[in-house]
């Protein structure tokens, strides 16, 4: 089944029985919000796009040793909603598990980390970690001024 921005999430994930579908939620899987159905219903695809291209030269202008990326994904945040050290001992969450987020993961040269990037439209990620998101460090977390228009 596609979505409300046209990508077949059903077919590629194996959470469809929580998600509820987007078409079915009204673009609200899992019960939150999806930031491609909601840009798209409030501006349209087109609004997505600029979104997305916006998003990208933002981070790609971070100046971030071997951070570049070409293209952002729909990522659920129950998949991407890492614990995070803090120096005074205690952990934290930045996202929501029931959000559908834009990002991507970029290999770091030379090493077994990588760095994950995460955004929304009100909030920026960039953090690295080990396989399969093993000690993970923020390296920044900021509020953004762009929303989907």
């Amino acid at each position: 089944m596609l979505s409300i921005c046209g990508v077949d999430c059903c077919n590629e994930c194996d959470r469809k029985e929580d998600c509820g579908g987007c078409i079915k939620t009204n673009g609200r899987p899992f019960g939150g919000t999806c930031i491609a159905a909601e840009c798209i219903k409030r501006d349209g695809l087109d609004a997505f796009r600029k979104l997305k291209k916006d998003l990208v030269g933002e981070i790609n202008s971070l100046g971030i040793k071997n951070l570049q990326i070409d293209d952002l994904n729909l990522l659920n945040g129950f998949y991407v909603n890492l614990e995070y050290p803090l120096p005074n001992g205690q952990s934290v969450r930045l996202l929501e598990d029931d959000k559908v987020y834009l990002g991507n993961q970029v290999e770091m040269p030379g090493s077994d980390r990588c760095y994950g990037v995460v955004a929304d439209d009100a909030y920026l990620l960039v953090c690295e970690y080990g396989c399969g998101g093993t000690e993970p460090e923020i390296i920044i977390y900021k509020k953004r001024n762009d929303k989907c228009q």
